[in-house]
């Protein structure tokens, strides 16, 4: 086990290029799992790369327990690393494979055979020993991908979107078999997917990316809880969190933000602080699973009429979508609510929970005192 730290980690393809990464400050602990998640582009994969030294940084310093490897050739920096495309010798069979790089480094045969047999039994692939890559599933090839890795015993696992060529069923699967493994092994990890799921079930800590930057780092339920802007919340959560444009208002000192469902208004009063924001335009955030159906009986939560434009059951939830302030916005409700499109439903949400971001830069805001029951004005005519 080992801790990883990165020290304004640089990287530029060509002087006249702008940087790949861009000052990249991250560290974790012995034996922690982490993330790195962003869309296709954001410098993930790159920055993994880096870490394993099949790209040299351009400025800043990769340190493995405090010792500077960023001058180190690939060999010598004891990581073993799991590729997206599995990368097995098509000739050699499983326990051949696994025991290729313990050959490379001159072990034993006898303890070869032992760490082959480990490794097998750890991952369930002893009846496999003897069959080609070839003969393999998907799942069995990535399963024998991780075996090479681990049959290593590195101070450092990389993983390079390993499950992105598995299908569905597959990838849960391997998920949870990943999970297990380092529950297990205790291992440092570090584990690259543009997958929003993958990076809140696997990882002791989440740095999300964005053209080259880390746009927020923390664990899974710091970056779904108060991400730290519009771009993070809106890349983690299936359903995403919902936005909503509005612009707030002063009223008696306590802030007010007017949502319309063309059937109702509602003035949900945030804090009392905030200088500064009223007459600002700002984007209000709700996850789908803050909404649920408000009861008979007032409870005190802001509560709004609205028509039900779509209804999309899922199996375990059922999503409903409706309008707030002309935009289409998702609430996931429990499968057995007898709603279907048309009907009027009355919302209520959370309001410990809702977040506020600047229109204009994506910023989340901070208003001290949080939100308050809402006052709600049904519409003319509606």
């Amino acid at each position: 086990m080992a801790t990883l730290e990165l020290r304004n980690v640089n990287k530029r393809y060509g002087d006249q290029q702008p940087d790949t990464l861009k000052d990249i400050e991250l560290k974790i602990d012995s034996g922690e799992f982490l993330i790195l998640v962003g869309p296709s582009g954001c410098g993930k994969s790159t920055l993994m790369n880096c870490i394993a030294g099949l790209e040299q940084i351009s400025a800043g310093a990769i340190l493995i327990d405090d010792a500077d490897i960023s001058g180190m050739s690939p060999k010598d920096r004891d990581i073993a690393m799991v590729f997206q495309s599995y990368a097995l010798y098509p000739t050699m069979s499983v326990r051949d494979n696994l025991a290729f790089g313990l050959k490379i480094r001159k072990m034993p045969a006898a303890a070869i055979d032992e760490e082959v047999a480990r490794v097998s039994r750890l991952l369930q692939i002893e009846h496999l020993l003897a069959r080609k890559p070839g003969q393999l599933s998907g799942g069995q090839q990535q399963r024998v991908a991780m075996g090479r890795a681990l049959a290593r015993r590195p101070k450092l696992y990389l993983f390079d979107e390993p499950l992105s060529n598995l299908d569905a069923k597959l990838r849960v699967e391997m998920r949870s078999e990943i999970k297990l493994m380092h529950q297990r092994l205790r291992t440092t990890t570090v584990y690259v997917t543009h997958d929003q799921i993958e990076a809140m079930t696997l990882g002791d800590k989440v740095a999300v990316m964005k053209d080259g930057l880390i746009q927020q780092f923390g664990t899974p339920q710091q970056i779904y809880n108060a991400p730290a802007n519009l771009f993070v919340a809106s890349f983690m959560g299936s359903p995403p969190m919902n936005f909503i444009p509005l612009r707030l208002q002063r009223r008696e000192g306590r802030l007010l933000a007017l949502l319309d469902s063309g059937q109702a208004r509602c003035e949900v009063p945030l804090g009392m602080g905030g200088a500064g924001l009223e007459d600002r335009d700002v984007v209000l955030g709700l996850r789908p699973e803050q909404f649920s159906l408000a009861p008979a009986a007032a409870n005190g939560l802001p509560c709004l009429r609205a028509e039900v434009q779509i209804c999309e059951p899922t199996g375990p939830d059922l999503l409903v979508f409706v309008m707030l302030n002309q935009v289409k916005v998702c609430c996931r409700l429990p499968p057995e609510v007898p709603v279907r499109p048309g009907d009027n439903v009355n919302l209520q949400f959370d309001p410990a929970r809702v977040l506020l971001f600047d229109a204009a830069s994506g910023e989340r805001l901070t208003v001290t005192g949080g939100l308050g029951a809402g006052k709600v004005t049904r519409l003319k005519g509606r």
